[in-house]
Order: C-alpha cells, then sequence, then structure tokens
C-alpha cells in the first residue's frame, strides 16, 4: 500500500469513530418530544449558566423528610429514587418559612477544593448508610462539577426553589438513609425503586 492510501484510511477510520461518537452522544442526550414525564436528572450542569431548576423538579404534595436550617428556612425532601444507571437523585424543594428574604449559605457546597471552583450548589451533601457503615458523596461530572442544581443565591419570604441531588446508589438492602446537608439538620430519608 501506499503511505497516501493508508493516511487516507487513517483519516476516514479516525472520521468515522468521531461521527460514531457523536452520533451516540446525541442519542443519549435528546429528549425527544415533551411527553409529560419528569426529565432525567443525571445530566450534568452547564459551565455557564449551572443548572437552573425545572418547574416539574420536587413537586410533591407532603415531603418525604423537613431538614430545617436557620431563619425559617427549609428543606423538604419530595422524592429519593434509584435510577438505572448507578445514581440515586434526591429531589426536593427549599423553602423559605421565615419573614424575609433570605441568602442560601455558601456552605452547602462543602469544602473541597474541586467543588469550590464551581460555585453555590449541594456539593457538601453526604447520605450515611449506618447499616452498611458507609458515607456517599454527591457525584461528580468529568470537569468536577457536582451533580446537584447550582447557582443558588436568594430566597423570598414564602418562595420555594426545586433542587436534585445525585449520589452513587447504595446497595438494594439499604432502604432508608440519612441525609446531611451543611447547616441543616438530618433526617432519615426512605428509598423508593
Amino acid at each position: 500500500m501506499s503511505m497516501r492510501f493508508t493516511e487516507r484510511a487513517r483519516r476516514r477510520t479516525v472520521a468515522l469513530t468521531l461521527a460514531a461518537g457523536l452520533a451516540l452522544g446525541m442519542a443519549g442526550c435528546g429528549g425527544g418530544g415533551d411527553d409529560g414525564k419528569k426529565p432525567d436528572t443525571s445530566a450534568s450542569a452547564s459551565k455557564d449558566r449551572g443548572s437552573a431548576p425545572s418547574a416539574q423538579e420536587g413537586k410533591s404534595e407532603t415531603p418525604l423528610a423537613e431538614l430545617k436550617g436557620k431563619d425559617g428556612l427549609l428543606f423538604q425532601i419530595t422524592s429519593t429514587q434509584r435510577d438505572t444507571g448507578g445514581f440515586l437523585t434526591v429531589n426536593g424543594q427549599f423553602k423559605n418559612d421565615g419573614s424575609g428574604s433570605l441568602v442560601i449559605p455558601a456552605a452547602l457546597r462543602g469544602d473541597e477544593t474541586e467543588i469550590l471552583k464551581h460555585g453555590t450548589s449541594l456539593g457538601g451533601a453526604t447520605l450515611v448508610d449506618s447499616k452498611g457503615k458507609k458515607r456517599y458523596y454527591v457525584l461528580r461530572d468529568t470537569d468536577g462539577r457536582p451533580l446537584t442544581t447550582t447557582g443558588l443565591t436568594t430566597i423570598e419570604s414564602g418562595q420555594t426553589i426545586p433542587v436534585f441531588i445525585q449520589f452513587p446508589t447504595p446497595p438494594e438492602s439499604a432502604t432508608e438513609v440519612t441525609l446531611q446537608v451543611p447547616t441543616f439538620s438530618s433526617a432519615p430519608i426512605k428509598i423508593s425503586g
């Protein structure tokens, strides 16, 4: 074979591999039409704007658990669901039961260097499986961004903000874990799915 033919074949192989990878990536990210179902929250946050909570995240009539923070700030857990990809997604909402505007505490992001450089988030949250004697930390994407709602700033009196946090899924035998979030009381939560 000539050197030119070999080089062309190599370029075509690389181009075909890239095209196949992009096609698979697009298929994995595509959402299809609006069928009224809740969107999958396992995607990572955008670098520029964070992960703005959707109107559907965290909606529930009665919270599964309620963590109390300072000055009337509540974190209400509305669902905990095992996802097929090995994730445990905790959905909830911040609620301001206080009389004035509150700043969402920066301490929620924890103190890990990798998380700190990505701004405000719920990156400091942990799940504790006391029976299995394990602690689970918030998942991160390949750039080190936590897989949680980001960009939280202030919350007005009476307002709610839907949020989510993703953890590695505990074993099937773990049906109840304790959610710990910096500056909030901890609470046991049941895992569904």
